[in-house]
């Protein structure tokens, strides 16, 4: 059997998926139960779509309870204490200017599991993340994206 992937995570994502399991094994759980008991109610399966649905649901609602907890089984929760403010690591806040834009964008780097482009949580896998990954402030980098080369210099790294 395959070992799984580490999952690195913040306190915060790390309380986030422990939300949203216990939300499926309590609340979606019991709703798709309920689906399920109704459609039945409808008598002839073989043409029963809202049976179908419903157990579709339930299948993708099982298998996310299952990848939740494989994640939190491998879980590795980024302590406060190891992040350091000398170079850019898993859990660090960076000021970056955007040099051709003269911007400042400020990132959280965190594990890809909690990684959201729209809030600023960049992952270490991403190309932005991994050209930040052990910087310090002053460093400059460049990233290659769709639009072309990037240049970012690194302004402040915070916990």
């Amino acid at each position: 059997m395959p070992t799984s992937k580490q999952v690195v995570l913040t306190y915060e994502g790390l309380e986030k998926l422990e939300k949203e399991l216990e939300y499926l094994k309590t609340v979606r759980r019991k709703e798709v139960a309920e689906k399920i008991k109704q459609a039945l109610a409808f008598g002839d399966l073989s043409e029963n779509s809202e049976y179908d649905e419903a157990k579709n649901e339930q299948a993708q609602l099982e298998s996310r309870i299952v990848q939740i907890e494989n994640m939190l089984k491998n879980a590795k929760v980024i302590d406060d204490e190891d992040v350091t403010t000398d170079v850019v690591s898993l859990g660090s806040k960076i000021k970056v200017l955007d040099i051709e834009f003269d911007e400042q964008i400020e990132y959280i780097l965190v594990g890809s599991t909690e990684a959201n482009p729209t809030s600023f949580k960049i992952s270490d896998e991403s190309p932005i993340g991994k050209a930040l990954l052990g910087k310090k402030v002053g460093d400059i980098i460049e990233v290659d994206a769709p639009v072309g080369p990037i240049k970012f210099k690194v302004l402040e790294i915070n916990k």
